[in-house]
C-alpha cells in the first residue's frame, strides 16, 4: 500500500487571466496533519478544493489513495467518498435533525441501511461530544456546535483524509477552542487532515507540517518548531509577524 494518500503534482489553476495556483506538489502521507497558511487569497482554499473536484485544475495531476482524479464522474465520487470536507459554513439542511444530516451521505453514497446510518451517525456525534443533541435542528445550535455536527457528518463516511478550510473563521472566540479539541481529538486518532486555518496554537500542537503559501505558491514547508522559530524565506516571517502580532 502506498504510503502517500494525497499527491498533487505540477498543479495548475487558472480563473480567467488570474493565475490562482502556481506549480503546486504536495505529498500527503497517511496519518499526516498539515496546516496551510497564507494572506487571504493566496491560494489555500482553492488547493484543498482542488482535492476533492470542487475547483477543477488547467493541469498538472491529483492522486487520492490511488485514484487519479480527473472530470469522470466515477473518479470524482470515489475521491469523495474517502475526502471528508468541513468549511467556514456549515452547510448543514435546516430542515433536517442533527441525526438527520449525518444519516444522509451514508444512506445515499455508502448505502448504509437507516440502523446503520444511525449507529454511525451516533458514534460520530458522540465522538465529537454532541451526541446529546442529535434530535434538534441545526438552528437550535450555537455556531461551535454546528461546526462540530458538520465535522461529525463528514466523519459518518468514514473518510481517509479530512479537509478543513478555516473551520472556526465564523465563530464567534469562545467557540473556536471547542472546534479546535475536537480536530486535535482527530488527529490523536491518527486521522490525515490538511487544515486551512490562522490557529496557529493549533498549528504548533498538532501540524506534522506547516505550509506557507503566496500567491498561488508554497513558499515554505517545515515543521512546527522550524517554521515557527527560525522561518526561512523574508515573506513567511513577515505574515508571521502580522498573525502573531494579533495573538
Amino acid at each position: 500500500m502506498d504510503d502517500i494518500l494525497i499527491r498533487m503534482e505540477n498543479v495548475e489553476k487558472w480563473y480567467g487571466g488570474f493565475h490562482a495556483l502556481k506549480n503546486i506538489n504536495l505529498k500527503v502521507r497517511r496519518g499526516e496533519k498539515i496546516v496551510l497558511c497564507g494572506p487571504s487569497g493566496s491560494g489555500k482554499s482553492t488547493l484543498i478544493r482542488c482535492i476533492n473536484h470542487l475547483e477543477t485544475i488547467k493541469s498538472g495531476r491529483i492522486t487520492v489513495d490511488g485514484t487519479a482524479l480527473t472530470d469522470s464522474k466515477q473518479a470524482v465520487d470515489m475521491v469523495r467518498r474517502e475526502v471528508g470536507m468541513c468549511f467556514q459554513q456549515f452547510n448543514l439542511f435546516p430542515h433536517k435533525t442533527v441525526l438527520e444530516n449525518c444519516m444522509l451521505a451514508p444512506m445515499r453514497v455508502r448505502k448504509l441501511s437507516r440502523e446503520a446510518a444511525e449507529a454511525t451517525a451516533r458514534k460520530f456525534l458522540d465522538r465529537v461530544r454532541i451526541g446529546n443533541q442529535a434530535d434538534k435542528y441545526p438552528a437550535q445550535l450555537s455556531g461551535g456546535q454546528q461546526q462540530r455536527v458538520a465535522i461529525a457528518r463528514a466523519l459518518c463516511m468514514e473518510p481517509k483524509a479530512m479537509l478543513f478550510d478555516e473551520p472556526t473563521s465564523a465563530l464567534d472566540p469562545e467557540m473556536v477552542k471547542e472546534v479546535l479539541d475536537t480536530m486535535i481529538g482527530l488527529a490523536q486518532d491518527g486521522m490525515t487532515m490538511i487544515c486551512v486555518t490562522h490557529e496557529m496554537g493549533f498549528a504548533r500542537q498538532v501540524a506534522d507540517r506547516v505550509i506557507f503559501m503566496a500567491e498561488g505558491e508554497i513558499i515554505e514547508e517545515a515543521e512546527p518548531n522550524a517554521f515557527f522559530s527560525n522561518p526561512r524565506h523574508e515573506r513567511t516571517r513577515a505574515f508571521l509577524g502580522e498573525i502573531l502580532a494579533h495573538h
